[in-house]
């Protein structure tokens, strides 16, 4: 599956990367930031977006919308260390796929990609 990864944090960049590698997944792209999110989004077409909600600049919630316009058919995993019930509810009104809680391990990354992957 072609996957793009989404996070102002690089080194959490990094980890993601690695794990999807370790699932045979293949990584067509890599944004720090919403609108660099959005730009590899459209050229890359993704068939799985991995998405921060807290980023500089545009919110990842924001980022979520614009894709969703985009493509409502995209699978996209929003990934927060917020656990608030409002925001989950938002994520879900919006069409998010699923939603990944920081800090995560192998094993809960593998589900959550397993669960969007069929």
């Amino acid at each position: 599956m072609k996957v793009l990864i989404v996070d102002d944090n690089l080194m959490t960049r990094r980890m993601i990367s690695d794990f999807l590698g370790e699932m045979g997944h293949e990584v067509v792209g890599e944004a720090g930031d919403g609108d660099s999110a959005l730009k590899a989004f459209a050229v890359q077409h993704p068939e799985l977006v991995l998405l921060d909600i807290i980023m500089p600049g545009i919110s990842g919630v924001e980022v979520l919308e614009k894709m969703r316009k985009l493509d409502p058919a995209a699978r996209i995993v929003m990934i927060t260390a917020v656990e608030q019930e409002g925001i989950e509810k938002q994520l879900h009104k919006l069409g998010v796929t699923a939603i990944l809680y920081k800090p995560f391990s192998y094993g809960e990354f593998k589900e959550t990609i397993k669960k969007c992957t069929g």
